[in-house]
């Protein structure tokens, strides 16, 4: 890949037990985040605006804005994990959080194409329909995964890497609409990170 297609990569740890009574409320623990993100999310498309025409002119994403958007995705990312049921750490209010345990990177491209800023949108919406069908077998997982933490006090491994899957392409679809990288999205859920780099033994095994 060159360097004006870095790939996003999204990774969560697996959690060896979760609280029982947090599932309840992790919803409403998370409304001030929603209304966090809302407003972010209008400010990640002025920025994308602008950054289309820096691209259209000189092939670069200003690097301060391209930061902004890397780290609303992050947030993001932290967000919907904790929505999701798949950590019992709340989520900060920041764009940079390293001690979370659910990770975002990509790089800064080095150019970007000026053709191509014409057509993402277009280009992803093959994508959009295959997330949709996604969403439905997300939601239905997220509902097993309620009772399984309620029962078990743990999260299925095999649905817990199937969510981070679903979210690990949903924002690679989101870092390619909102211009900061060239790579068009895989149709996969799958990690470009070897397994062992990215979970723990115990949740390899499980698999």
């Amino acid at each position: 890949m060159d360097e004006s297609r870095p790939r996003l990569e999204l990774n969560i740890e697996y959690p060896y037990q979760l609280s029982r009574w947090l599932i309840f409320v992790k919803w409403l623990l998370a409304i001030p985040h929603y209304f966090a993100l809302a407003f972010l999310a209008i400010a990640a498309l002025g920025v994308s605006i602008i950054a289309f025409f820096a691209i259209l002119i000189t092939g670069r994403y200003p690097e301060g804005l391209w930061r902004f958007n890397h780290g609303y995705l992050n947030w993001m990312n932290n967000v919907n994990a904790y929505s999701a049921l798949m950590r019992d750490e709340y989520p900060p209010f920041s764009f940079e959080t390293p001690g979370y345990p659910a990770t975002l990177s990509l790089d800064y491209p080095a150019r970007l194409s000026r053709l191509l800023i014409f057509v993402k949108w277009i280009l992803v919406i093959p994508h959009m329909i295959a997330l949709w069908i996604l969403g439905i077998g997300a939601g239905i997982v997220w509902f097993v995964a309620f009772f399984a933490i309620l029962f078990t006090g743990k999260y299925p491994p095999g649905m817990f890497r199937f969510y981070e899957g679903y979210l690990r392409w949903t924002e690679r679809v989101n870092a390619y609409l909102l211009l900061m990288t060239d790579d068009y999205p895989p149709f996969t859920i799958y990690s470009d990170v070897e397994p062992s780099a990215q979970i723990t033994p115990d949740y390899k095994g499980n698999f």
